[in-house]
């Protein structure tokens, strides 16, 4: 059993609430808590999975956000969210095991691939609405869940690559599909970080009112900011996390 302060809770409400903006303009959220978890004093083991409450819960209202606007793509996305699902179980059954060094070692690795996405990534302009190369798209799920159920932070970068540029399909269709497969697949990844007793709830519920606070502020101004700027300080905190992980 871990206890926090005050002060621990208004940390990762900061967090949270940085997190929640920076997936609306940038993308990677869950890149920049997952560390502040770890380095404010949470296992890793146990960052890991208190992270997914926050992230489940941010893409369960995503996706019924999305249903209302009118985006019906929930069946699809939940058949590819569960062809994630075995490769999301033999991920968090390897990440509950997993050394607190070599976690950090591959954070910090996923972080630095993280930042290049958000770097150098640009949007594709596809507007298609069909998916193409089914099979080869359950195939890549299997995999992509594997990375979700081993870390999950900077997987929404996986699902895109694969539905944008494999699938060929536009990014909203692809926005709204992602936030449903994510959900899918975590749940069964959650249960087996909670049944190992690596999920801290409060911490988790914390997080997740922060990344909806941010989440509308980042709305409310994200076009009233230049990008290139949010990028720049992005890339500083993300290093200086990998950095300063691979240090202690």
């Amino acid at each position: 059993m871990y206890t926090y302060r005050m002060s621990y809770y208004l940390l990762l409400l900061g967090a949270g609430i940085l997190a929640g903006f920076i997936n609306v303009t940038a993308g990677g959220g869950s890149l920049l808590t997952l560390p502040v978890l770890i380095l404010a004093g949470m296992p890793p083991v146990v960052a890991n999975g208190t992270n997914r409450i926050a992230v489940l819960i941010q893409n369960i209202f995503a996706s019924g956000n999305f249903h209302r606007h009118g985006r019906r793509d929930i069946k699809q996305g939940i058949l590819l969210g569960l062809a994630a699902v075995p490769g999301a179980v033999a991920g968090a059954l390897v990440a509950v095991d997993i050394s607190d060094a070599a976690f950090k070692w591959i954070l910090s690795g996923a972080i630095l691939l993280g930042l290049s996405v958000i770097l150098f990534h640009r949007r594709s302009k596809s507007e298609g609405s069909i998916l193409k190369r089914k099979p080869l798209q359950m195939v890549l799920f299997l995999i992509i869940g594997f990375y979700g159920g081993l870390i999950q932070a900077g997987t929404g970068y996986l699902i895109i690559f694969s539905l944008t540029i494999v699938g060929g399909l536009g990014l909203a269709k692809t926005n709204s599909m992602k936030a449903v497969i994510i959900a899918v697949y975590l749940i069964p990844s959650i249960m087996i970080f909670a049944k190992n007793g690596n999920i801290q709830i409060i911490p988790g519920l914390v997080l997740a009112s922060g990344n909806s606070i941010g989440g509308i502020l980042g709305s409310n101004f994200s076009q009233k900011m230049n990008p290139k700027w949010i990028k720049a300080i992005l890339a500083v905190a993300l290093t200086a996390m990998a950095v300063k992980m691979l240090c202690c």
